[in-house]
């Protein structure tokens, strides 16, 4: 165990280092101000001058190209044999792929007098996404970032390769996972009514801890495949926990929509304040609420070849660090998380461990005590 923990330590400090610059940070969005005019997102004019310009991240990307073909999984789709079943199994199996990603969010309303609105939210970045387990009512995807930053002298980095959020589906699903507060999660039972013919979607951090899940229903028409979930509670993602202290969670649903030419994730989030026994503010428990947009275009012109790299050299430890929490999740009713361990966030030493030479008993039982540190 001593020489497992050397050889991990040896690669933390740059892994770390570089995993924290990354999860900070998205390519920023061009930001052009006119002082005379109104700026608009998603259609809403929001001021005038430049004091609300986006937020976002703050490192150029290399120039994207969005591919002119129609998507293959949305000719899948379309097949006129397909069940019910197979279709909505066609419509998650079609956001793989290689995208560009624009990141856009506003809050559109106010609940109180004090009410300011926020600065938008815009960054773009791009990213991979594989199929890590297909089975008939089971999907895993795997969402892998892959950036090329643009340099001073206008060349393009070498890529810079970190994993991302997952979201598994499941048919029929009975049991959900359900964020309460506090990063603390509760177990519910579906009736057999309920999760009759819908998919759950539960969505993951980078470190495979939980984030939130929830159950919906799969439409489909010529037009466009969408899935709508039920309202669910989530924990503030790093774009809000970083800058604001105001709120405790997000309230809220969200809609994949599959298109012929990628797919578009939307956001309709109230921003929650609870009390101290996690209930909602008798007085104002609603600060804003905000709307979001994810728009996954197909690329044609980025090399994602590193992130297949990366997926190969690191699938067993991180099946591993799936199955330790799904062994976690299946043993606790309520589950609770420590935020950090030794100052540490659980993504800085899974993210080193994952690219250190590891056997398969080493990976086991590095996985086993390094989770167990963070529940509760």
């Amino acid at each position: 165990m001593i020489d497992l923990v050397l050889r991990i330590f040896v690669s933390a400090f740059f892994v770390t280092i570089v995993a924290l610059n990354f999860l900070s940070v998205s390519y920023a969005a061009e930001q052009k101000c006119d002082e005379n005019t109104s700026h608009y997102i998603f259609s809403w004019p929001i001021s005038e001058g430049c004091d609300d310009l986006p937020r976002g991240g703050t490192s150029k990307g290399a120039d994207v190209e969005i591919s002119q073909a129609v998507h293959k999984g949305w000719l899948r789709i379309q097949d006129p044999l397909l069940s019910k079943f197979e279709r909505d199994r066609a419509a998650i199996l079609a956001m793989a792929g290689g995208y560009k990603v624009d990141f856009n969010f506003i809050e559109t309303v106010g609940f109180s007098a004090e009410f300011k609105r926020d600065r938008p939210y815009h960054s773009w970045g791009t990213e991979y996404i594989y199929v890590v387990e297909d089975k008939p009512e089971f999907i895993s995807l795997q969402h892998l970032m892959v950036m090329y930053f643009k340099q001073d002298d206008g060349s393009v980095s070498e890529p810079m390769v970190m994993k991302h959020w997952r979201q598994d589906w499941t048919y029929q699903d009975r049991s959900l996972l359900e964020y309460e507060h506090s990063n603390t999660w509760v177990k519910r039972k579906v009736d057999e009514q309920r999760a009759k013919g819908a998919w759950s979607q539960a969505v993951f951090q980078v470190d495979d801890s939980p984030r939130y899940e929830s159950l919906g229903r799969w439409v489909h028409n010529p037009s466009f495949s969408t899935w709508l979930s039920a309202t669910t509670r989530r924990p503030l993602p790093r774009r809000e926990y970083s800058v604001r202290e105001d709120y405790d969670v997000l309230e809220g649903f969200n809609r994949h929509t599959i298109t012929r030419k990628g797919w578009v994730q939307e956001e309709e989030n109230w921003k929650l304040s609870l009390d101290d026994n996690g209930q909602p503010n008798a007085d104002n428990p609603y600060l804003s609420k905000e709307q979001g947009v994810a728009r996954y275009q197909l690329s044609s012109n980025i090399d994602f070849t590193p992130g297949d790299l990366y997926m190969t050299k690191t699938a067993a430890f991180w099946r591993a660090v799936r199955t330790q929490w799904s062994t976690v999740i299946s043993m606790n009713q309520e589950l609770s998380l420590k935020a950090r361990v030794d100052g540490q966030p659980l993504f800085m030493p899974l993210f080193s461990a994952a690219e250190t030479e590891l056997d398969a008993d080493e990976i086991s039982e590095f996985v086993k005590a390094t989770i167990s540190k963070y529940v509760n």
